[in-house]
């Protein structure tokens, strides 16, 4: 059996941005509409939902039967949950789009994360290879730093 000293591992790279006037705006209008998106969804499964219904009523014989009722209880239910799952991701992009307003000039937050892979040796110190960041500042590389 043959061992390696080294091998090539998966790695996530935080993102990190530092707040400038472009980057508020850029943040606003992509939260705006995604805002707007969702709202465009939510109506959407109401239109579709309530088209669901009416076309299992018209074509019911007996639109009072229980069966007929049930599966319309259902369907219901349905919209029911995935309009508050919509509701709750509209209300995360709120407080996303709030956050960012309340943000200051020069201000380094976190903007998700990349996956980068890296080569790790015998003797290296697996927890500094894992943890690197990146700044940008309009899009553009300051620095990228072992933490």
């Amino acid at each position: 059996m043959t061992t390696k000293d080294t091998v090539s591992i998966k790695r996530p790279i935080a993102i990190k941005a530092i707040v400038t006037p472009t980057w508020k705006q850029d943040a606003e209008t992509e939260l705006s509409k995604a805002i707007s998106a969702m709202d465009k969804q939510l109506a959407k499964l109401e239109q579709d939902g309530q088209q669901v219904i009416s076309n299992i009523r018209t074509q019911s014989v007996n639109p009072l039967d229980p069966r007929v009722q049930e599966q319309i209880g259902k369907i219901q239910q349905q919209l029911v949950a995935k309009r508050n799952e919509l509701e709750e991701q509209k209300r995360n992009l709120l407080k996303q789009q709030t956050q960012v307003r309340e943000f200051e000039m020069d201000q380094v937050v976190d903007q998700g994360q990349v996956d980068s892979f890296c080569d790790v040796s015998v003797g290296d110190n697996l927890i500094k290879k894992m943890q690197v960041s990146i700044t940008v500042k309009d899009g553009i590389v300051q620095s990228i730093d072992n933490l």
